[in-house]
């Protein structure tokens, strides 16, 4: 197979990349904003035809949760517009598409792991990067007749800003004392998140679909495991999210029910205590 990534010096483009490069009979067309800026339609389309790919997976997006309330439009070009952009450049070259949204498109007031089919918030009362990831899952449904959709929750990986990497920074440099305790979701490690994106481009998957690490935890929790496993002798506390205010709203139990995920793949991901211990050593 073709894959053409976008985004794909990202987190989870990075990660992609890798495995598909290292599988013997795939090729991977590495894209960034610097080779095409999915908000630009005619040179997405342009490129897309001229590559002619078996699937194109987007990871371009505005991740900047808390900046994306001051900047929801550029957030929307993104990760609204251009979203249906990437999925109507595949649609005319007869392409799949994967789509990678997010946990923050459910209003967070759950008590059980939310199933792909159900309802997500109201628009006006999601965070506005929810609000710009909603709009962009349904433009990627209107532009392409079978889309793959992909929601994840609380990536981290090696290529780019994430939570562990904070953690530890902010310990070494003594600032660390309190983490949320109240906000309850899946850790996803990039590696794990692309090998499952690759699992369901296999098997031909359409729809949508769930797919984190096994379990889940508080920020908290996963704040005083990344600690313990990378061997930082270093006292925090838990915090409500009021004492740690800030700009966007956050979902308070975001865990995503990978069901759908296992019964076409036959595959549940490691559990994300498993992963941030592959996490650390890989790191060093």
């Amino acid at each position: 197979m073709k894959i053409l990534l976008t985004g794909a010096n990202g987190l989870l483009g990075s990660a992609l990349a890798r495995q598909i490069a290292a599988r013997v009979d795939d090729r991977v067309i590495r894209t960034d904003r610097e080779d095409v800026d999915i908000t630009q339609t005619d040179a997405l389309a342009t490129l897309v035809s001229a590559e002619r790919p078996d699937w194109v997976v987007n990871c371009a997006a505005y991740t900047q949760v808390d900046q994306c309330e001051t900047d929801e439009a550029v957030a929307m070009r993104i990760n609204g517009d251009g979203a249906g952009n990437v999925a109507a450049a595949a649609a005319a070259v007869g392409a799949g598409v994967v789509h990678i949204s997010t946990d923050y498109i459910f209003p967070g007031n759950a008590t059980s792991p939310i199933p792909v089919d159900a309802e997500p918030g109201v628009i006006e009362q999601l965070s506005a990067y929810g609000r710009t990831k909603l709009v962009g899952e349904r433009r990627v449904c209107e532009a392409h007749p079978t889309p793959t959709i992909v929601r994840t929750a609380w990536l981290f990986g090696h290529d780019g800003p994430c939570f562990p990497r904070a953690i530890l920074a902010l310990a070494q440099e003594g600032r660390l004392d309190k983490v949320v305790d109240d906000q309850r979701g899946s850790p996803t490690f990039a590696e794990d998140l692309a090998d499952g994106i690759l699992r369901l481009i296999d098997a031909g998957a359409t729809g949508t679909f769930h797919v984190t690490n096994d379990g889940e935890c508080t920020w908290f929790e996963f704040a005083k495991e990344i600690l313990t496993l990378a061997g930082v002798d270093r006292p925090i506390r838990p915090c409500a999210t009021a004492e740690f205010p800030r700009p966007a709203r956050r979902p308070a139990y975001s865990v995503l029910d990978l069901s759908r995920y296992e019964a076409l793949t036959g595959h549940r991901p490691r559990h994300w205590r498993d992963a941030i211990a592959a996490y650390l050593e890989a790191a060093g």
